[in-house]
C-alpha cells in the first residue's frame, strides 16, 4: 500500500462520534503512510449527532484542515439540521469523482458537475426558485432527482426581472427521466408540475404520495399542469378506493401499486 500512486475513496453517511472527517483525518491516516501518492480522489459524507454541542466546527474551519493539501481544489460543505438534530459535512477532490451527489442543502457550493446523473435535496429551509436554477445548470445531465423538504417556499414569484408582469424563467431538465418526492411541501410538486415554471423531457417517471398530487392539480382539473403531467408516468403506491374521473387521463401513464 505505501507504494499506492494513486487512490479513490468514496464514502457515504459515515456517522462520526464527535467531529467530521476533514483534511486532517486524510493526512494523518491516509496520505502520511503513502509517500509515492500523487493522485487523490474522493467524496466524503460525514454524519455528527446534534447533543448540545458548544463549539461545532464551521466549513471555514474544514477548508482550513486541507491547507497543507498539494491540491488545492477540494471543496467542503458544511450543514446543521437542528430539526433533525444532526451535522453533516461534506469534502470532495475537484472534478467531482462519483455520479451521484447527496443531501444538497441550500448551502451547495456550485460548480458544473458533467457526469453527476443522481441528485438528492434536503433542507430544513425552502428551496427558492432560484436554488432550482442552479441545480439545472449545475447538473446538465440529471437523470433521477429525489427532493425531501417540508417548508413552503417563500418567494413564489420569482420573475425575469423586478417587474411582476414578466414571465418565470422557465428551468429545463432535458434528460430527467425518474422525479421522487418524499416528506414534501406541495410548493416543490407544484414547481415541477406548472408548465409555466419547469419544462420537463417526454417520458418521466413520477414518484409521490397521491394526496399531494391531488392537491396541486386540482383534483385533475387545472389545465397549467396538463402538460407537464402528460409526459409522465405515475407511480402510485397509496391506497386509494376511488380515484378521480380524470386521473388517469391526466397523465402519460399511472401505475397502481398496492401492498
Amino acid at each position: 500500500m505505501s507504494n499506492l500512486e494513486e487512490l479513490a475513496l468514496y464514502l457515504s453517511s459515515v456517522v462520526c462520534d464527535k467531529k467530521f472527517i476533514d483534511g486532517n483525518d486524510l493526512k494523518q491516516n491516509i496520505i502520511d503512510y503513502m509517500p509515492e501518492l500523487n493522485q487523490f480522489r474522493f467524496s466524503i459524507q460525514s454524519t455528527i449527532l446534534l447533543k448540545d454541542q458548544i463549539d461545532l466546527p464551521s466549513n471555514e474551519d474544514i477548508k482550513h484542515s486541507f491547507k497543507d493539501f498539494s491540491n488545492n481544489k477540494i471543496i467542503s460543505c458544511v450543514n446543521y439540521f437542528f430539526e433533525a438534530k444532526y451535522g453533516q459535512c461534506h469534502i470532495y477532490s475537484c472534478p467531482y469523482p462519483i455520479p451521484t451527489y447527496e443531501n444538497i442543502s441550500n448551502n451547495f457550493p456550485g460548480g458544473l458537475f458533467r457526469y453527476v446523473s443522481d441528485v438528492s435535496l434536503f433542507d430544513e429551509h425552502p428551496f427558492e426558485y432560484e436554488f432550482f436554477i442552479q441545480i439545472a445548470q449545475s447538473f446538465p445531465f440529471l437523470k433521477n432527482l429525489t427532493i425531501t423538504n417540508q417548508k413552503g417556499q417563500n418567494n413564489k414569484e420569482y420573475t425575469k426581472s423586478n417587474n411582476n408582469n414578466e414571465d418565470f424563467l422557465l428551468i429545463q431538465y432535458p434528460r430527467l427521466k425518474y422525479l421522487h418526492f418524499k416528506q414534501i411541501h406541495n410548493d416543490y410538486i407544484e414547481q415541477f408540475l406548472l408548465d409555466t415554471k419547469t419544462c420537463l423531457p417526454y417520458d418521466i417517471l413520477l414518484f409521490t404520495d397521491f394526496k399531494s398530487v391531488q392537491r396541486v392539480t386540482h383534483n385533475f382539473t387545472r389545465n397549467a399542469t396538463r402538460i407537464n403531467c402528460s409526459k409522465m408516468r405515475y407511480i402510485c403506491f397509496d391506497r386509494i378506493f376511488r380515484f378521480p374521473k380524470h386521473f388517469k387521463n391526466d397523465f402519460l401513464d399511472t401505475e397502481i401499486h398496492v401492498f
